[in-house]
């Protein structure tokens, strides 16, 4: 053992153990061992910086993107939505549904985002079908990983001991190398959810957090909404006509809530109100919905949705010579959709609206949303005051508010002001929804040029990431946010230590270690070996960090053995996405973990026995697959 090998090796323990401890954040982490091989003197600064230029990060930072633009437009939410229809209510057939369904996206793009996107739906198909949650949601995360492991762009690591093929100047894996093995392990997967993870899983029937959260539909049935909601048509006679909601004063005077206007327009396209939201074609006039903002001047046979008590109602409608009738079912679905929707906002301790009331605080105009009630703990929700824009806010105060969720998802960054109950980010239709079509068009087309293998993967990858932006699938700035940045910098910084590992003679010692060891029984006994130590780190360490460290050892043992190294590349990559015995393993794993009420031990207790499966059906399998 040389200086530079306990150098090397005390940089990688470190790193470890602050990966383990999460006392730094991974990607301060990753920088920190970038700086400790260069002031060390163990690499270069090229050598050191090389995994900020690498073809690998900067194709999982193209794919990045392509995800997102898929998300930004729908088109995962839409897949997802049509495969679950078929579901069913039986437990195995949703299980068997489910975990093919999510195996199916993940293959192609981000497995947290596929999580993050059938999640909410998986919650409310649980309750419809009388499941609890906890039976399906870690399904859901192990079927995203195993379809990650079934394509080259599914996951980090398959991208990663491709790349390290190509630099050893050896065939790289094509898209659809990872297809037979993955297939396999997705049946297996599945076959021992159904026969024996189901028995393993909890069943916590108690309401947990996640179901707590009452759905948009449920806080308009509890405040009463419906009971309180009618039209008011605006006579030709009224003195409303030409008056802005502002001037007016209905919440001010009246304590009457607009919520929406229907004005009759001409459906002809040229003279269609702009700004209108439900237009239809026809041959004569329909009613189209007006946003209600205090500037939106009221105009005759105008149909105003409002909500309040009847008294008040009566009371404007007598002033302003308007016609009351009472609301429709439509009117009660238009207070939510993908536009817009209700939802419960609670004032924190230090908020700087506590101590004012709605007026004084400008609410509406400020933040673009219609306050609906306001629940004070203690008193019933029935008995929210009429009077509430006029009453003083305080802690523990809870605002019914009604508006486009955009506006509600603004709400949420003002953390000190207001905490947000709900998921509006669930409730929120996708932003670029008619390119949907556009999004499914390059990401086939990608695919098919991975497949022919036209030209190097990262090309391909950058030329989609910047199509879906030049296409508006999504803008630069979305694409900026779509990149998980964190990954992307620990991916570039512990490239370099595969380097250093390499350099310094370790990489050998550690390949003739193992062949020592395990090689003398048969090539399967090292394969065994390495999905073993694979899997133990990646429960602990990110998928990408473990594969940068071991798939060089895999390399050198192959060829300490004198055979192909596929086989032996392909356990890495394979055993890196088994991250199924720890909640901290991978965030789908963390993701859904509040959700389910799952335990430490609930993933240990399922996860450890498919691990221990996977492994044996990857070491009978990849041989014949890519023999030695």
């Amino acid at each position: 053992m040389t200086l530079e090998m306990w150098i090397v090796l005390g940089i990688l323990a470190g790193a470890i153990i602050l990966f383990v401890t999460e006392w730094l954040r991974v990607d301060v982490v990753a920088l920190g061992v970038v700086v400790l091989l260069m002031v060390t003197g163990v690499l270069t600064t090229g050598e050191a910086l090389s995994g900020f230029s690498n073809a690998a990060v900067l194709t999982i930072a193209a794919l990045f993107i392509v995800g997102g633009a898929v998300l930004h437009t729908g088109l995962a939410g839409m897949i997802g939505r049509r495969i679950l229809l078929i579901a069913g209510t039986s437990e195995v057939r949703l299980l068997v549904v489910l975990m093919g369904a999510v195996a199916l996206l993940s293959s192609f793009m981000s497995d947290t985002g596929t999580v993050a996107v059938l999640l909410p739906a998986i919650i409310m198909l649980a309750r419809s079908a009388d499941v609890a949650p906890s039976r399906l949601l870690i399904p859901l995360a192990f079927g995203s990983l195993l379809g990650g492991a079934s394509t080259l762009i599914g996951t980090p690591p398959n991208i990663i001991v491709s790349d390290l093929l190509r630099e050893e100047g050896l065939e790289p894996f094509q898209f659809f190398s990872f297809t037979p093995m993955g297939i396999i392990l997705i049946i297996t997967g599945i076959a021992f959810m159904v026969l024996l993870g189901r028995r393993l899983l909890p069943d916590r029937r108690t309401r947990t957090a996640a179901e707590r959260i009452e759905t948009p539909e449920e806080l308009v049935d509890r405040y009463r909404l419906p009971q309180n909601m009618f039209r008011l048509r605006v006579r030709r006679a009224s003195d409303l006509v030409g008056k802005t909601i502002q001037e007016v004063g209905f919440g001010r005077r009246y304590q009457v809530t607009v919520l929406d206007i229907l004005r009759l327009v001409d459906p002809r396209p040229a003279l269609r109100l702009a700004g209108s939201r439900l237009g239809r074609t026809g041959g004569t006039p329909e009613r189209v919905s007006v946003e209600a903002d205090a500037e939106t001047k009221i105009a005759v046979d105008d149909m105003l949705v409002v909500q309040g008590e009847g008294p008040d109602v009566s009371l404007l409608a007598a002033r302003w010579n308007l016609g009351v009738q009472p609301a429709t079912e439509a009117d009660e679905e238009a207070l939510i959709d993908e536009e817009v929707g209700v939802t419960e906002v609670i004032i924190p301790a230090r908020s700087r609206i506590a101590g004012q009331s709605l007026v004084d605080c400008h609410f509406g105009q400020r933040y673009g949303l219609t306050v609906l009630g306001v629940h004070r703990p203690g008193e019933p929700v029935a008995a929210v005051r009429p009077d509430f824009k006029n009453r003083r806010l305080q802690f523990g105060d809870t605002l019914l508010v009604q508006g486009p969720w955009k506006n509600i998802m603004a709400l949420k960054e003002q953390r000190r002001d207001f905490v947000i109950t709900g998921q509006p980010e669930a409730m929120m239709g996708p932003r670029n929804r008619e390119k949907a079509g556009i999004a499914l068009f390059i990401l086939l087309g990608m695919v098919a040029l991975m497949i022919g293998d036209v030209l190097p993967i990262a090309a391909i990858a950058m030329m989609a990431g910047l199509a879906m932006v030049l296409s508006g699938c999504l803008t630069m700035d979305e694409a900026y946010q779509a990149i998980d940045w964190k990954s992307l910098v620990l991916v570039a910084g512990m490239l370099p230590m595969s380097v250093a590992l390499e350099k310094v003679g370790l990489v050998d010692v550690a390949a003739g270690a193992l062949v020592d060891t395990l090689g003398t029984l048969a090539p399967q006994a090292v394969m065994a070996g390495l999905f073993l130590a694979t899997s133990l780190f990646t429960q602990v360490l990110s998928n990408t960090a473990t594969t940068v460290i071991i798939a060089p050892i895999a390399l050198a043992s192959a060829r300490t053995l004198g055979i192909a190294p596929y086989a032996f590349l392909m356990t890495v990559a394979v055993a890196a996405s088994m991250a199924f015995a720890s909640p901290v393993a991978s965030p789908v794993n963390t993701l859904v973990m509040g959700a389910g009420n799952y335990r430490f031990s609930d993933y240990i207790r399922v996860g450890a026995p498919l691990i221990a499966l996977t492994m044996i059906v990857v070491i009978v399998v990849l041989p014949i697959l890519f023999p030695f």
